[in-house]
């Protein structure tokens, strides 16, 4: 009978464990969203430099690269 309770204790703490890693990857932030000081300097420097026309178009870069 001991044997019993403890698989069943084993099993309602596993059945727990699995809500709270759900939980977890649920509420989990992904660090590949957060950007760097250095890379939002980037970014916003592309954009003045894409609203300044100061950028190839893909087509373009494509034909001088012979693609």
């Amino acid at each position: 009978m001991a044997e019993i309770t403890t698989v069943q204790r084993i099993y309602d703490e596993l059945k727990e464990l699995r809500k709270e890693v759900v939980f977890i990857k649920k509420h989990m932030f992904d660090p590949d969203t957060i950007m760097t000081t250095e890379e939002s300097r980037r970014f916003e420097q592309s954009m003045r430099e894409l609203k300044e026309g100061k950028t190839t178009p893909l087509s373009e870069l494509k034909k001088e690269l012979g693609l």
